[in-house]
Parts: structure tokens; C-alpha cells; sequence
């Protein structure tokens, strides 16, 4: 580096920077809580600001990453899509797209590089985790959250928020912020510490549960199983946390008839007749126009903007679908309810191979990385990695805050957690 570029004022600024960036990701948790606006607003000017980082310092080297030049090509290939379309709302979401990339670059290389960055922001996911628990049993107990509202309609929790979020955002909340603890606890051979990290568990679990929402429980015991597998030491706990979930589910139909309607009886129902249910629907219809226009999608938005429009097709006929239509009723929705569905009809089957590619770039990077035993926190944001792509769910809209705030947090933590042990 020159002396002009690493000129004392130069350094200055860019550690003035760097504390601006380190506030605005203290508060990014909670804005995710309470506003799509604020944290897709945050995360934007998250990125703004490394960008001014590098400029000051004059550090590109974080462009060369593989992962960040399939992203380029992912990004690229959903605006060719949109310009395609034709849909002037659409190939304006698609230049603003890459914010999100740079956001996630942005904590990788910059604001999460260090471990006491990270686990300042673990505490931060802790501190919120709690008082989403706090709130689901205020409710739970005396009906009402804080803020005087009620449960919702189906009887689900909703915790510290008016709609039915709950499940999701401690789903976001738990791996990240609370397990790593947990871990930590775990690792004791005194019985008092053990005891603590099990209780600490069973509490998370059994809000889950009572939360009422059927995909965020079930993606919950699917992460503590995948935590079981890379950690021996967690096997007997998860034993025990499965054991009294058991038990709990059994009892809901007395302590909370609602949520055993909802987590158990629905569920069940739905999962019989899944193709005539409304998810069942959703994917039918995107699977339809994915078909339909396979090579450049229907850009951004491509799913709300076209499913009312009465598709038939026959590419899927060697699978023995003779023909396969949309359902322009009870198929519609703002995106069709699963992250790679909703890829596929932006981008076709290239940004959708794109994207898978991205996502297993991003989870190599974990698994090489792993050693929960010392590193329970890289562990856990691996495990969050691999709840959050997994591909059979039914999920919120990828590019769209508040998920795709948690998505790319979560990546760019992992990344930087990873890239960390592996240099040391």
C-alpha cells in the first residue's frame, strides 16, 4: 500500500466508518423485529459504507471471491431476465438486487473480521431471542403481549409482534443465538452447567411448540438433529429435548386445544392432501410457468405479475405429466411460498443452477470450517445455513426484507466465522 493510501487521515476516516457500520449492525437485529423499510434501509447503508471503507483504504481484494462472482452472474442473469419481460417494476428490482450481495460481503470482510465483532452480534441474537421467549409466554400466560395484543386468529403466539412471526424469527434467533450458549454449557462436566444449558434448551423448544407455527417446529428439530449428527456431546441432550417435546405434544390438546388444531391436526391434513392444499397449489402454478419459460424466467416478481395469467403447458410430459396448468385462483400469491421455486420463475433454470451453486459455495465454506467442540458458534451459523437453504419448505420471499436480512447476515457471518479458523 502507497503512503497516500494508508495516510493517517485516510485510516482515520475509515475507522470512523467502521464505527458507524458496527452501530448500524448492532440495531440491524431488532429493525429486522419491527421494520421491512429500516433493515432493508440498514443493510443498504451497511453497504454504502464498505464501499467508502475499501475507496478510503483503497482494499479490493474481496471482489476475486468465487462465491461473490456467481452472485455477479446470478445478479446479472435476473436483470437480463426482467429487461426480457419487459416490466419496468421489474428490471428496477433487479438492479437493486446486488445491495444485498454487497451487504453480505460487507460483514464477511469488514464489520464481523474479528471473533469479539462476532460475538458481540451472538449476544445481540441472545438478548433478542429472550425477549421474543418473554413475550410468547406473556402471552401464553396472561393472553396478552406487551403491546396488549392478543394471539392470533388460528391460536398461534405471536409473541412481540401483532402478525403471526413469531416461529420464524426464533427459528432465525435460536442456532445463532442461543445454542452456541448452549454449547458452551454443554462442554462442562459440572452437573449445575449442564443442567443450565439443558433448561435453557427445553425453554426454546417448548415456546416453539407452543408458538403454533408448523414449519418453523418442524425446521427447528430438523437443525437440533443435524447438531446431534456433527456433535456427539449433544446426542444425549437431544434425546432428552425429544423425549419431553414428545410429551408436550401429547398434552396440547389440554394445555393449548388451538395450536394442537393447528400443529398437529392441520399439519396432518395438509400433509395427506398436500397437491390440494393452498402450498400445494402455489407450487403447482410455479412449476407450471417454470416450465413454461425454462430458460429466462419471468424476471423479478415474475410469479405475482403472471400468475393470474392462465398457463398450459406440456414440457414436463417425459415425466408422465401429459399437461400441466396453473391454477389462477387458489395458485396465486405474491411469490409462490419456497426460495427455489421463486428463483426459478426470476431467473429460469440458469439462475436457478446459479444460485444452487451459490448457496453449496457457501456451505462448503462451513463444513470445512467445522469444530463445534472449539468453535460452537461457526457450528451453529452452519446449521442455520442449512435450515435456511433447505429446499423442501414452505418459506417468505428470498429478495424481500425481513427474510432476506436473516438469509445474508447469516451467510456473511458464516463466511467470516469460517474464514477466520481457517486462517488461524
Amino acid at each position: 500500500m502507497s503512503p497516500a493510501v494508508s495516510s493517517p487521515l485516510r485510516v482515520k476516516l475509515a475507522g470512523y466508518l467502521t464505527a458507524v457500520g458496527l452501530v448500524c449492525l448492532s440495531i440491524f437485529p431488532f429493525f429486522l423485529f419491527y421494520s421491512r423499510a429500516l433493515s432493508d434501509t440498514f443493510a443498504s447503508v451497511i453497504g454504502g459504507l464498505f464501499l467508502l471503507h475499501c475507496y478510503l483504504l483503497k482494499n479490493w481484494q474481496w471482489v476475486k471471491q468465487p462465491w461473490l462472482k456467481l452472485a455477479a452472474l446470478f445478479c446479472g442473469f435476473s436483470l437480463l431476465s426482467s429487461i426480457h419481460v419487459g416490466i419496468t417494476g421489474a428490471w428496477v428490482q433487479a438492479l437493486c438486487l446486488p445491495r444485498i450481495f454487497l451487504f453480505c460481503v460487507a460483514l464477511q470482510c469488514w464489520l464481523l473480521a474479528t471473533e469479539a465483532r462476532r460475538i458481540w452480534l451472538e449476544r445481540i441474537c441472545l438478548l433478542a431471542a429472550l425477549w421474543l421467549i418473554s413475550q410468547c409466554w406473556q402471552q401464553y400466560l396472561t393472553g396478552t403481549n406487551l403491546m396488549g395484543m392478543p394471539r392470533w386468529g388460528d391460536g398461534s403466539l405471536t409473541g412481540p409482534f401483532i402478525k403471526p412471526r413469531a416461529g420464524f424469527t426464533l427459528l432465525m434467533l435460536f442456532f445463532p443465538g442461543i445454542m452456541p450458549s448452549v454449547l458452551r454449557l454443554l462442554r462442562h462436566n459440572k452437573l449445575k452447567y449442564w443442567v443450565l444449558g439443558c433448561a435453557l434448551l427445553l425453554l426454546s423448544v417448548t415456546t416453539m411448540v407452543l408458538i403454533g407455527q408448523r414449519m418453523s417446529c418442524v425446521l427447528l428439530f430438523f437443525g437440533l438433529s443435524l447438531t446431534a449428527f456433527i456433535f456427539p456431546r449433544f446426542r444425549l441432550p437431544f434425546g432428552l429435548i425429544l423425549a419431553c417435546a414428545g410429551g408436550l405434544i401429547a398434552s396440547l390438546p389440554v394445555i393449548s386445544p388451538p395450536v394442537y388444531a393447528k400443529l398437529v391436526l392441520k399439519f396432518s391434513d395438509q400433509l395427506h392432501h398436500f397437491a390440494q392444499s393452498d402450498y400445494g397449489k402455489l407450487f403447482r402454478s410455479a412449476i407450471t410457468m417454470v416450465a413454461q419459460h425454462p430458460w429466462m424466467g419471468l424476471g423479478m416478481d415474475g410469479f405475482r405479475n403472471f400468475c393470474h395469467v392462465p398457463i398450459q403447458t406440456h414440457a414436463l410430459s417425459f415425466l408422465g405429466i401429459e399437461t400441466l396448468t396453473n391454477d389462477t385462483d387458489r395458485g396465486c400469491n405474491i411469490h409462490p411460498h419456497n426460495y427455489y421455486l421463486q428463483i426459478a420463475t426470476t431467473a429460469g433454470l440458469p439462475g436457478l443452477v446459479l444460485f444452487i451453486a451459490l448457496a453449496f459455495q457457501w456451505l462448503r465454506t462451513g463444513w470445512r470450517a467445522l469444530n463445534v467442540e472449539h468453535h460452537p458458534q461457526q457450528a451453529m451459523l452452519f446449521v442455520t445455513c442449512c435450515i435456511l437453504l433447505w429446499p423442501i419448505t414452505s418459506t417468505s420471499a428470498v429478495f424481500s426484507f425481513p427474510t432476506a436480512g436473516w438469509i445474508f447476515m447469516f451467510v456473511g457471518w458464516l463466511i467470516a466465522a469460517s474464514s477466520s479458523q481457517k486462517r488461524a
